[in-house]
């Protein structure tokens, strides 16, 4: 396939796609700004290294690659700087309402390894297939299945019996 063709088809698959990379980038860092950030820098490196696709079929894989890395490099960066919300301040603050506590399926996603929490997030959010998650994640489908499951097991453990 030549350049051209690669060209086109990344940018094309890129603009279908594009719902389901945001969703995947705000993931990481629950953030709009941040994820709009993080799918900018994975297009231009998409685009800039689209001679590196080999296989047009991986591209889905390709560049959801690229997608996690680049989140995982703007999570490293950004790990120098702990900034605070405007709502999370007033949730630590006293209040007079009563507390409840939270049994939020993000909140327990967010306390797995990253790797784990990856890997549930393509398989429920973006319903890929474990084989597909395998090959983006440059792991064994074994590996992946297991640890699919393991998180899975985590989280119902924690969803059920909240500390």
């Amino acid at each position: 396939m030549s350049k051209n063709n690669n060209y086109d088809m990344i940018t094309g698959f890129i603009m279908e796609s594009r719902a389901s990379t945001y969703r995947l980038a705000y993931s990481y860092v629950h953030n709009k700004e941040d994820a709009l950030d993080i799918i900018q820098d994975s297009i231009c490196k998409a685009l800039s290294s689209v001679n590196s696709l080999d296989t047009p079929q991986y591209r889905k894989a390709w560049f959801y690659r690229i997608v996690i890395n680049t989140a995982l490099d703007f999570l490293r960066k950004k790990k120098r700087y702990i900034t605070v919300d405007e709502d999370v301040l007033e949730s630590i603050a006293p209040s007079l309402e009563d507390v409840y506590p939270d049994f939020d399926l993000q909140k327990e996603l967010n306390k797995l390894s990253t790797t784990n929490k990856t890997i549930v997030m393509l398989r429920f959010y973006e319903d890929m297939k474990l084989d597909e998650i395998a090959t983006i994640m440059n792991e064994n489908v074994n590996t992946v299945k297991s640890r699919l499951y393991s998180s899975l097991k985590r989280l119902r453990i924690e969803l059920e019996n909240p500390s």
